[in-house]
């Protein structure tokens, strides 16, 4: 009984080794937080300070690349939704009428509005990019089109700064419509030198046309929501 124990036991032994072999485990079972001195520190171990500059400076990366889109992949392999509820926050906050009469109210219901909607429309690019079969995921899509956001919102807040009162309100009219054009076509242009090539050249066209719709319904509320201000006779 002990020989054929014995012969079992090598038997099985065989066929684990045979399936070891067909089929490596991989992977490295280590204490977390234990290292060696040439390996990458854990996060968990590091100072929130530490963590918090760095995401910082990520998010400061990747606004820099919106500014200037260099063929840079950083907003597509590296994506956050940071910079986009940045940019929405900001959009939101300037976007209002700013008459002295506003109740706090009607301000919050136009910064919920103006959130809303670019959200939505961000939301919906992103999945006409998916449902046309684009090679990049939604979340990335939607990092991008909130990052290149920032032409536009540097445009708005030039903008406001215009708005000061003075005697040249046709100046300032057509200073404030070149701006925000510039900013549009910026923005437009630095949201296309990530996504573009995420589509299929037959389809290219029908994946571009939704954001310029989107950067220009943004821009035409930079505009349209500082005309009264301008325009207002002098009392």
């Amino acid at each position: 009984m002990a020989d054929v124990a014995e012969a079992d036991r090598q038997q099985f032994e065989a066929k684990f080794t045979d399936l070891e072999l067909q089929h490596p485990v991989e992977g490295d079972i280590t204490v977390p937080g234990a290292h060696d001195e040439d390996s990458e520190p854990s996060t968990l171990d590091e100072p929130i300070t530490d963590t918090i500059m760095r995401d910082l400076r990520a998010v400061g990366v990747k606004f820099f690349h919106a500014l200037y889109p260099k063929q840079s992949k950083a907003l597509l392999r590296d994506w956050d939704l940071w910079g986009p509820l940045v940019m929405c926050t900001l959009l939101g906050s300037l976007l209002h009428e700013s008459s002295a009469d506003d109740e706090t109210s009607s301000a919050h219901m136009q910064f919920a509005e103006v959130f809303a909607l670019i959200s939505f429309g961000a939301v919906v690019v992103s999945l006409n990019s998916k449902l046309l079969k684009g090679n990049i995921s939604f979340f990335q899509s939607v990092c991008v089109l909130g990052y290149c956001l920032f032409p536009l919102v540097i445009s708005l807040i030039i903008c406001r700064l215009l708005m000061i009162p003075s005697g040249h309100v046709t100046l300032l009219f057509a200073i404030r419509i070149i701006l925000v054009i510039l900013a549009f076509l910026w923005s437009t242009l630095a949201s296309l030198a990530f996504l573009a090539d995420s589509q299929a050249p037959h389809r290219k066209a029908l994946a571009v046309f939704p954001i310029c719709l989107f950067y220009f319904v943004i821009g035409w509320m930079i505009i349209s929501q500082t005309v009264p201000v301008l325009v207002k006779p002098a009392t």
